[in-house]
């Protein structure tokens, strides 16, 4: 019974995502100048900030730094459909306690840095910082969706060192090495055998270092640049505990502490873009991204005495932006873009921990030039995403007498803001 309970507890706390940020757990917020365009130019344009995606970014970009600030603002209600739970001997009951969930996804703030330095006239490095997973959920103890979630925390950090290359007047290539640090950590209520006895509770924690790659090249022709990315997939590892306790009567020996790690894949992210400098004032970007969530198929579960495969079955998407940059003099910048960007989630098995649906993303923001050399990004972001059902079914002590099935029926629906503020300096 033990085995099934770190099975699935395992399994769950790799399943956050981020309903306001991208579509499935990907944080795109990465760069404050992208914010203002909808993310629609960024691995054509040049500099710091736009290290995330194209590490070729930097080649002419001289000594520059750049840090940035998103604060997200998550307005969202989850509401139970008609959920059962279907106790041992077939006694099938709706799952009671509270009805809706408010605001589940927490607000927060994501940070991103950046640094760049030229070595001769040819060569650049750069070191950046980003969190590209980093989120939390939450759902109150009588939650309808308690027996799915309850807390959900993932955060990461991501630590690139690039290089880039001018190799000639119109080309520039870049490859970055970065190291990412994973930590998770969730709960969620298990069944007893009874609807009069209180739930159990699980609890799982973990944390590991990996590592992944990233190319790309910009080609500048004129008043035209094509900029073109690959991020590569990460294989993560993560090592922790996993805390049961509560339950009681027959399931009372499945409660304990004990080792387990599990293993999973974040996606891969191919970008293409261009940027059109058609006036000298106005520079028109647009930009696709195609991102492998196909790597991520299925958790790997290890623990003492055996091991698991859950499939997650998320399909690759492709989103897409366009937007602008308008300079009103010397001064002043002004941008706008959208995006739309669809779920990468299974329909007909989505999850509360997991409450995603498609989005368009609209944004806008500004560059003010404070001096020669210092120069404050902000921008402006509102996330409408698409009404979602929730449709997602757990069986509990699988294999053994005390098999307590969920059938978790729902609807998500809701909206997001980001606002966001930077700078960048050149030295």
């Amino acid at each position: 019974m033990i085995r099934t309970l770190l099975f699935a507890t395992s399994a769950a706390a790799l399943a956050m995502a981020g309903q306001a940020h991208a579509a499935g757990f990907y944080l795109q917020e990465q760069s404050v100048k992208g914010a203002g365009r909808a993310y629609s130019g960024e691995v054509a344009d040049q500099g710091v900030s736009s290290l995330w995606w194209n590490p070729a970014a930097i080649a002419r970009s001289g000594r520059e730094a750049y840090v940035g600030l998103h604060a997200v603002f998550v307005d969202a209600t989850v509401e139970n459909k008609g959920s059962t739970i279907t106790y041992p001997g077939g006694t099938t009951l709706p799952v009671q306690g509270e009805p809706r969930g408010f605001n589940p996804i927490q607000n927060g703030v994501a940070p991103n840095f950046a640094i760049a330095m030229p070595v001769g006239d040819r060569f650049a490095l750069g070191l950046s910082v980003a969190a590209p997973f980093n989120f939390t959920t939450e759902y109150r103890n009588n939650s309808w969706a308690r027996y799915d979630a309850l807390t959900s925390r993932l955060t990461t950090a991501d630590l690139q060192l690039t290089g880039a290359m001018k190799v000639t007047d119109w080309l520039d290539l870049g490859v970055g090495v970065s190291g990412q640090y994973t930590d998770a950590k969730l709960s969620t209520a298990y069944p007893n055998l009874s609807p009069l006895l209180a739930d159990g509770v699980s609890q799982l924690s973990g944390d590991g270092w990996d590592f992944g790659w990233t190319v790309g090249a910009q080609a500048h022709l004129g008043a035209v640049t094509l900029g073109a990315s690959y991020r590569s997939a990460v294989e993560h590892d993560l090592d922790g505990r996993v805390l049961v306790m509560g339950l009681v009567g027959p399931l009372a020996g499945a409660n304990r502490d004990v080792s387990g790690s599990a293993k999973f894949t974040t996606p891969w992210i191919a970008t293409l873009g261009g940027r059109w400098q058609a006036t000298d004032k106005l520079a028109l970007n647009a930009q696709v991204q195609r991102i492998g969530w196909s790597e991520f198929d299925a958790i790997e579960v290890n623990f003492a005495g055996g091991g698991e495969s859950l499939r997650q079955g998320y399909k690759d998407v492709t989103s897409g932006g366009v937007g602008l940059d308008y300079a009103v003099n010397d001064r002043l910048t002004l941008r706008a873009g959208v995006q739309y960007d669809p779920t990468p989630t299974p329909d007909g098995d989505r999850t509360a921990r997991v409450p995603d649906g498609d989005r368009w993303l609209y944004g806008v923001g500004a560059t003010g030039k404070v001096t020669d050399s210092l120069q404050v990004d902000a921008a402006l972001a509102y996330i409408d995403f698409d009404k979602s059902a929730i449709a997602h079914d757990t069986v509990f002590y699988e294999g053994t007498p005390a098999a307590t099935t969920t059938r978790l029926r729902g609807e998500v629906q809701g909206e997001g803001y980001v606002m966001s503020l930077g700078l960048r300096k050149t030295f």
